[in-house]
């Protein structure tokens, strides 16, 4: 069955951990023996497996992270233009892998409706169709930016990311947006982006339901009913985003899963792909059906199998999750609303208008 999967960060694992997509998992892992960083040696996506999990569509992300005010460092620069130049040798990336023929961008509902009609007739080894996300906003050096963006092909854009930027307070923090998180959130919404509610603090989080009158979404987000946290979704957060039509991509992060999990000491041993379809049902049972939530994996984001649940090995085991919803009581066509039909029919209204 057809799955989009609403975040991977394919060209960060090329760029920032050298990683050769084009090759199977086993060549992968080999190429990572001895790396002490946690989750190398264990990488679950590469172009082949993604084949293989038949997974035709992803939101695929730019993040090029800025350290500021002590925030501790992933993929830090230290300047603006720093950051800048990173995302743009992100975009470069995807550039080339659509050359190679790897991937096909979607920038319009034209662009969705033609990938899609490739995929029915050639799947799987039809092209991966991805839209360009922005996992906090640190490589825009001002909202005035924002034009060169959208005809780079930039879509979407979550602002923030672990920690703060000069735009608006992340996880593992409190507050909301700066003035110039305010006036980006407005420039966005004058120009057409889609809003990505992830990752952001609770504070900014209403800020932006307020602000943002434009399309939104929530690319990989769980329960924090189900798995306590401020990176988790609050009841009434979710409750705002399925009054505003968006989706939920749920995430396949351990620690995100589990409660209680312990940063650098806990294991996935016990945590299963049950969990995974625990917070897809929650959120059908918060909608009052199975139009709002989608599969947003995460997969490789900085992690690999050591932080995610035990039954998946590489992101082919995606596919396990049709079964487990069968079990629960899932229909054939709800089951393709999550693996895929919600995420398309709101681009397909999104990036129509």
């Amino acid at each position: 069955m057809l799955i989009f999967d609403s975040h991977l960060d394919l060209a960060w694992n090329v760029i920032d951990w050298g990683r050769d997509l084009s090759l199977e998992i086993p060549e992968l892992r080999e190429s990572e023996q001895g790396m002490e960083q946690p989750g190398r040696g264990r990488n679950t996506v590469s172009i082949p497996e993604r084949r293989k999990a038949e997974v035709g569509l992803v939101i695929a992300t730019l993040l090029a992270k800025r350290v500021v005010k002590g925030n501790p460092p992933f993929v830090p620069y230290r300047e603006r233009k720093d950051a800048y130049r990173a995302g743009q040798e992100q975009l470069e990336c995807y550039r080339e892998m659509c050359e190679q023929g790897d991937l096909v961008w979607i920038r319009n509902s034209n662009d969705l409706t033609s990938h899609l009609s490739n995929w029915h007739r050639n799947a799987p080894a039809a092209p991966l169709g991805f839209l360009l996300s922005m996992e906090g906003a640190d490589s825009i050096e001002s909202p005035s930016q924002l034009p060169e963006w959208w005809e780079a092909g930039l879509r979407i854009i979550g602002p923030a990311h672990f920690g703060v930027n000069q735009y608006v307070h992340g996880t593992g923090t409190e507050g909301g947006f700066t003035p110039e998180g305010f006036q980006l959130l407005c420039s966005m919404e004058q120009a057409g982006f889609i809003l990505d509610m992830t990752h952001l603090a609770d504070k900014a989080f209403l800020e932006a339901a307020d602000r943002f009158k434009g399309p939104v979404l929530a690319s990989h987000h769980n329960s924090r009913t189900l798995v306590p946290g401020q990176r988790q979704l609050s009841d009434e957060q979710m409750r705002i985003l399925l009054d505003r039509e968006a989706v939920i991509g749920v995430a396949l992060d351990a620690w995100m899963l589990t409660p209680n999990w312990i940063r650098g000491q806990s294991t996935p041993q016990g945590t299963r792909l049950e969990a995974v379809v625990d917070h897809i049902d929650y959120i059908c049972q918060m909608a009052g059906d199975c139009s709002h939530v989608g599969i947003g994996s995460d997969l490789d984001g900085g992690f690999g199998t050591e932080q995610t649940p035990e039954d998946l090995d590489t992101i082919a085991d995606l596919q396990k999750l049709k079964p487990i919803l069968e079990r629960r009581g899932y229909s054939e066509e709800e089951i393709k609303m999550i693996f895929h039909g919600n995420w398309i029919t709101l681009f397909q209204r999104v990036l129509a208008s």
